[in-house]
């Protein structure tokens, strides 16, 4: 039986695969919380080993005892992985120097931005930026990353943190004040009556 299902699985059939899920998602899920003793990973754990099964499935061997063990590998290699993500994750954040005190951007943002309405303004605008701008802005201007830092941490040369920060400024006073003036009370007539 287990050979006629291995060989289903390395076919692609997803039904057989199904069935290995129902059969041995809890084995897998109580190894990852055993191994690391989280709960809330495991589920992770859980879905990232069957998405690598599947992806590998052809080099399931035809023969063998059970598929367990196969699984439980995989789940190994999977919680490997996210542990040594975690330490590269930790060790990159480690690197990071301080930020220092620049006056920036921010500052003026903060003070113009009173109100409900100009708030959801710039955190729509904020989300229309490409992601290699908001990346850059969020850094030095949220998290107060000087140019060295926020190039560090994006692994960019300065010039380009430089650039990106200089064409997202634009980028979002121009979209702020468009959703802005299209939020506000009246907001048509208002550019109607500016334009006369």
């Amino acid at each position: 039986m287990t050979t006629i299902l291995r060989a289903r699985i390395r076919a692609g059939d997803t039904d057989a695969f199904g069935e290995v899920f129902d059969e041995h998602a809890q084995a897998v899920y109580r190894h990852a919380v055993w191994m690391n003793g989280d709960h809330a990973g495991a589920d992770d754990v859980v879905s990232l080993t069957f998405l690598e099964a599947w992806r590998i499935r052809e080099t399931l061997r035809p023969d063998g005892d059970g598929l367990r063990p196969w699984l439980l590998g995989i789940a190994t290699n999977v919680l490997r992985n996210r542990r040594r993500a975690a330490r590269r994750h930790r060790a990159a954040l480690a690197r990071i120097p301080a930020g220092s005190d620049v006056p920036d951007f921010a500052d003026e943002v903060v003070g113009r931005l009173h109100d409900s309405a100009q708030l959801a303004a710039a955190a729509a605008a904020l989300s229309e930026l490409r992601r290699a701008d908001r990346e850059v802005f969020l850094l030095c201007v949220w998290q107060e990353l000087d140019y060295a830092a926020a190039a560090e941490a994006l692994g960019v040369p300065i010039g380009t943190v430089r650039s990106r920060l200089s064409r997202a400024r634009v980028r979002l006073r121009a979209l702020a004040e468009a959703e802005l003036h299209r939020t506000r009370p009246g907001g048509i007539l208002r550019s109607a009556e500016g334009t006369r």
